[in-house]
């Protein structure tokens, strides 16, 4: 039932995304604003489609600790999920993603009209460099960048690698940083066809303050995310015994390397 369940869902999912992108060909003139409703559209059925198929709900908590305006959002990467459940609660968003991902049909066509930053990754300084300028034009007009601080997504217990590119942006901009800790991986794995039912949980963070150096930001970073993560996996874990082959078999360390 868990692969019948799960195949399901797959195929809805794509298919809906598909729909979605070619019924709302329309947004693309209507400018960003209309492209970035409907990404939250995107969010808003594929996490019904998740829930009523395979029995995956999410919970959200700390939605006070989001701030207005221009901010870093910084989430644990673990799995395709985050990437689109947590835009409903930003109105004016922009993610760090690629440059290749903007040459898909269809796909490629909204990220840019929405006003997403696409990075050329092959020189690690020039790509910083471009991606602070981006970001303070973008920070200017109170948006918000999603950047998953790890770069890439990591299953949940494995040793958390942060980048210093979410260091060195914050640096340079002076904005606040509002963690996200989450334990998507457990219900929706990496590289994996199955979903499993259960609760995910994400938890918004305290903010963290503009003017720290860039290592101790990065080190609290790490703490904040890393330690939520570790209690919301075990959490899961006590509530849904069968994710435990996805749970830490021990505690993660949360000094960065």
């Amino acid at each position: 039932m868990l692969f019948i369940r799960s195949a399901l869902f797959n195929f809805l999912f794509y298919l809906n995304t598909i729909v979605l992108m070619i019924v709302g060909l329309p947004t693309m003139i209507f400018g960003r604003r209309a492209v970035l409703s409907l990404a939250r559209l995107w969010s808003r059925s594929s996490l019904w489609l998740l829930r009523v198929t395979c029995g995956t709900s999410a919970e959200f908590r700390g939605l006070e600790n989001i701030p207005k305006g221009a901010c870093i959002v910084a989430p644990k990467h673990q799995s395709f999920w985050e990437t689109f459940a947590l835009v409903n609660y930003f109105d004016d968003f922009s993610y760090v993603l690629k440059r290749e991902l903007t040459f898909i049909p269809f796909f490629g066509w909204y990220l840019l009209r929405g006003g997403q930053i696409a990075i050329d990754r092959a020189n690690a300084q020039t790509a910083l460099r471009q991606l602070t300028a981006k970001a303070n034009a973008l920070f200017a007009e109170g948006r918000q960048l999603f950047i998953f601080p790890e770069g890439t997504r990591r299953a949940p217990g494995a040793p958390p690698a942060y980048k210093a590119g979410v260091a060195y942006v914050y640096d340079k901009t002076g904005v606040p940083c509002i963690p996200v800790a989450l334990n998507a991986g457990l219900f929706w794995p990496r590289r994996r066809f199955l979903r499993f039912p259960g609760t995910i949980q994400v938890e918004f963070l305290p903010v963290i303050a503009p003017g720290l150096k860039r290592d101790a930001f990065l080190q609290e970073l790490q703490r904040r995310i890393e330690t939520a993560t570790d209690r919301l996996i075990a959490e899961a874990a006590r509530q849904h015994p069968e994710t435990a082959a996805f749970s830490p078999s021990k505690p993660t360390p949360h000094n960065p390397a």
